[in-house]
């Protein structure tokens, strides 16, 4: 009887000629991927660092492209699009991809679009597209936003998303997946490939991208529309098995390929010579142990959580670097051109080590990197994982990192991590709802470009797996709001955005406002940035021809100190100050925390302010012993669930302590003896007297933001129970209340008693500042209030006096309005966590261990030194203080 089984999966000659040529054979998932790729199946490939994904994701496409015919119409189609989480990322898989496409001589044009794409460039791209486009999110939905979008991506054929683990739990992901619904729509036979190093739910995450399959039982539309939105046509019905999408025939599902890893990294703990700080995050004790580590290494990649962080820890090895080494710095703030000049001499090989935050972290591949230092605590395994991934980037070589923990919490949250690592256990998120304020973008995005049909963009938004659950009525409150405000706003026209035609389409109802939702797009609000310029100083006034030029360091170090004011130099020479080159943006508001004459730290680099001009922060370079460190709102990892756990785990069991350094081990045995360590299910509460105030702390070990939350409903229930409370202050491990009156005789179940979140949370929501500032956010994510606008940009405060006024106005006039439901959303798992201390307070009612004591605990100290802590300060002074404060209170918790 003949063999009837199908013959393995071969790469075209040429391709494998490519492979041997380089002394390489294809890995089996990279041929698995590009078998389904070349079959149209759409898969989601999970491999180690190192392991060739994006290759194998691009392989199909290079084999198509390659055999392709030549076309008789020479019209250029988009054949591939690859989405990518950062701007770097799509840079570096274009420098990687043109490798094989240059060697193969295959006649193949790859580009990239980004946000600092120039805006010829991309008109370029839409009248000629490349047969490869790299790009991200946001400027995906710009796509489809543009006019005739369905006409650009009809001949597409693949849709590449990398690192999708990133982006799918997030607003991004909802955003990105409502487009690839859109996608998925108007190219038929497009497949969709997701490929990733850390996958937690793999079933999840396929399901995320499988954007082709109805949703089940949609809800369908009531007879008469919801304020007469509804369109003639209506939402029809699952198909059955067999018409048109087969929703229940796993071939037209996502494939899984998966390939473990054979190698675990190796991961050590930094145990400094110097002592390790009970607070702080600078890390500043460790650096000439960071620097020897870099100086012993061949290429070091040196994460930090911050960019402040980033900028202190730079000029830090910077001072300590006496071998003069190529050390660079690399954060999103700084500007493009430097980016980009960094990058490059990492590719190149130039540098020996670059100090960089979350903007290096995903899946680029600098080959000679052989070593990654974490600088603090990861927040998470699967980061920590993605990270030290970046040291020998190849699949049969172990990774090396170094975790350098910056205070003595960090120590268990670092030992933590690692033992999560050498487990092979990934945290991660787990299925979101989409995000209402992303879902009205989206449907004013649909009608910039196409226009749609509601009942039609109903069933194609449902495809999308964040919104599956839609159902039609929230639906049509979204449709209402994009087209009149809502209720409350309806009677204002700047609120009216979309119209109907007469032939039922919804479309975008003035060019102008087109214009401003393209300028709008995106799924995250930046805090108001200015440009930090060097300053420019035209010759003397009213001479004309005079050179301009660059302001310089200063001449002597005294010079630099003094503070001026900006026009001060000005006037002593009769010189016009200017703006000149653009080193970066920073929030605007660290820098009105400044007065023209004070330095500050920026892209490595020591600057004095001058003064502020419009968007622009003038400056010159100085010198200084005391620069003040920028602060960022954003950009601060939360601890993960899954390490938080591990944490209170290891604190309670005496068997983990021997893995840790003497000074915590003793740390550890005091508290003991002092106060209790309870069991990790448990919740420990402390109070005491210091000088002239009385202290409650507990550790939840739940994260900054779920302790701020707790903090501020505590604080009332205090309130009501006559303490007298002054202020509390969170960290990312504890929470410490102080008052008038001695909290050693409360009763602790009711103050922490999970019904803190019903109706004391609900009057705080309604006075909370942060439930502004979370409205504000909604407001400018879903097109309500737009920051830039054509030919003016609005400032942070016109912004805030428009979301607060309306805020306002919906909180009294309609309070069930779809923009405060989304608010309220979003305060769940956003800036006020309540989903996580909700969690929390169920897993310790009835399990709080109140220990009253006569003084401050060890456990206290670390919480204990927040207190009073100022945003800004120069580096120096604030370890100064940290230790004056840290030796007064150690004295007493230790003694």
């Amino acid at each position: 009887m003949a063999d009837t089984a199908p013959l393995p999966f071969r790469l075209p000659p040429a391709f494998e000629a490519w492979f041997a040529a380089r002394g390489w054979s294809p890995r089996p998932h990279q041929l698995a991927l590009a078998e389904a790729s070349l079959s149209g199946t759409s898969a989601l490939l999970i491999a180690p660092t190192g392991g060739g994904k994006t290759l194998a994701g691009f392989l199909g496409t290079l084999i198509e492209l390659a055999e392709r015919p030549k076309s008789n119409s020479d019209i250029p189609s988009l054949h591939t699009l690859y989405i990518s989480p950062l701007k770097a990322l799509a840079a570096d898989v274009q420098r990687n991809l043109m490798t094989p496409v240059s060697e193969m001589a295959l006649p193949i044009r790859i580009e990239t679009r980004t946000g600092d794409t120039a805006p010829h460039i991309r008109q370029r791209q839409r009248k000629t597209p490349p047969d490869i486009l790299l790009t991200t999110p946001e400027q995906l939905a710009l796509l489809i936003a543009s006019d005739h979008a369905a006409s650009f991506f009809a001949d597409l054929k693949c849709v590449i998303i990398d690192e999708i683990h990133a982006i799918a739990p997030s607003k991004r992901g909802d955003l990105l997946a409502l487009g690839l619904a859109t996608l998925a729509e108007w190219s038929p036979t497009c497949r969709f490939l997701g490929l990733s190093a850390t996958v937690r739910d793999p079933e999840h995450l396929a399901g995320w991208l499988d954007v082709r399959s109805p949703a089940a039982q949609p809800s369908a539309p009531p007879a008469k529309g919801v304020r007469g939105l509804t369109s003639k046509a209506q939402p029809q019905p699952p198909l059955a098995a067999g018409e048109g999408i087969a929703a229940s025939n796993p071939e037209n599902r996502v494939r899984i390929i998966e390939t473990p890893s054979i190698l675990t990294p190796d991961i050590s703990i930094l145990v400094s010579r110097e002592r390790i700080p009970w607070s702080g995050h600078s890390g500043r004790f460790a650096v000439p142990e960071v620097y020897e580590a870099i100086r012993d290494a061949t290429m070091t990649l040196v994460f930090v959580n911050t960019r402040s962080q980033a900028e202190l820890l730079f000029q830090e090895l910077w001072a300590a670097n006496e071998d003069g080494l190529p050390i660079a710095l690399h954060h999103g703030s700084l500007a493009r051109d430097q980016r980009e000049r960094v990058e490059a001499a990492m590719a190149a090989g130039q540098l020996k080590a670059v100090v960089c935050t979350s903007t290096l972290d995903l899946g680029i591949d600098w080959g000679e990197v052989d070593l990654v230092i974490q600088m603090g605590a990861p927040k998470g395994a699967a980061r920590l994982i993605q990270r030290i991934g970046r040291s020998n980037h190849r699949m049969d070589e172990a990774s090396q990192a170094i975790l350098v923990p910056t205070n003595r919490f960090e120590v268990l949250e670092c030992r933590a991590a690692e033992a999560a690592v050498e487990a092979g256990e990934i945290d991660g998120e787990g299925p979101r709802n989409g995000a209402l304020d992303i879902l009205a973008q989206h449907v004013m995005g649909r009608a910039c470009g196409e226009g749609f049909h509601l009942a039609a963009l109903y069933d194609e938004i449902r495809r999308a797996q964040p919104y599956r659950d839609l159902d039609w009525e929230t639906f049509e409150r979204i449709a209402d709001f994009v087209a009149t405000g809502g209720y409350a706003l309806k009677t204002y026209d700047r609120f009216h955005r979309i119209v109907r035609r007469a032939d039922g389409l919804w479309v975008a109802r003035t060019p102008r406002d087109k214009q401003a939702h393209r300028m709008n797009i995106g799924a995250i609000v930046e805090a108001p940035m200015l440009s930090v310029r060097l300053a420019s100083f035209a010759g003397k006034a009213g001479l004309p021809g005079n050179a301009t030029s660059e302001v310089g360091a200063p001449t002597s170090k005294a010079q630099a100190q003094r503070p001026r004011s900006a026009g001060e130099g000005a006037a002593a020479s009769n010189r016009i100050i200017r703006p000149g080159r653009k080193l970066g943006e920073m929030e605007e508001y660290f820098l009105s925390l400044l007065t023209p004459g004070d330095t500050f730290l920026f892209g490595g680099e020591i600057l004095r302010l001058l003064g502020i001009d419009g968007m622009d922060a003038l400056c010159a370079r100085a010198q200084s012993d005391s620069p003040a460190i920028p602060t960022y709102n954003g950009g601060k990892f939360p601890l993960s669930t899954f390490l938080a756990d591990r944490v209170r785990h290891m604190i309670h069991n005496p068997e983990e302590w021997k893995h840790l350094p003497d000074p915590v081990r003793e740390w550890f045995e005091i508290q003991e003896l002092r106060s209790v360590i309870p069991p990790p299910d448990h919740l420990l509460v402390e109070t005491f007297p210091r000088a002239d105030r009385h202290y409650l702390v507990s550790y939840p070990f739940e994260g900054r933001l779920a302790h701020q939350t707790l903090g501020m409903l505590v604080t009332r229930r205090l309130e009501r129970a006559g303490a007298k409370p002054v202020g509390f202050v969170a960290s990312e491990y504890a929470m410490a209340v102080w008052g008038m009156e001695d909290m050693r005789g409360l009763d602790m179940d009711a103050i922490f008693h999970p019904d803190m979140l019903g109706d004391d949370l609900e009057e705080w929501l309604d006075e909370s500042a942060l439930m502004k500032r979370t409205f504000a956010h909604c407001a400018q994510i879903s097109g309500l209030i737009h920051r830039n606008l054509p030919g003016s940009e609005k400032n942070s405060r016109q912004v805030t006096f428009s979301t607060d006024l309306i805020f306002d106005v919906l909180r009294s006039h309609e309070p069930d309005h779809i923009l405060l439901q989304a608010t309220r959303a979003d305060a769940a798992t956003g800036l006020l966590d309540v989903r996580r201390l909700s969690d929390m307070l169920a897993r310790i009612h009835g399990h709080i261990v109140h220990k009253p004591l006569a003084k401050i605990s060890p456990f206290a100290v670390p919480v204990m030194l927040e207190v009073g802590r100022e945003p800004v300060f120069g580096a120096s002074a604030m370890e100064a203080i940290l230790r004056e404060a840290e030796e007064d209170l150690v004295r007493d918790a230790m003694g």
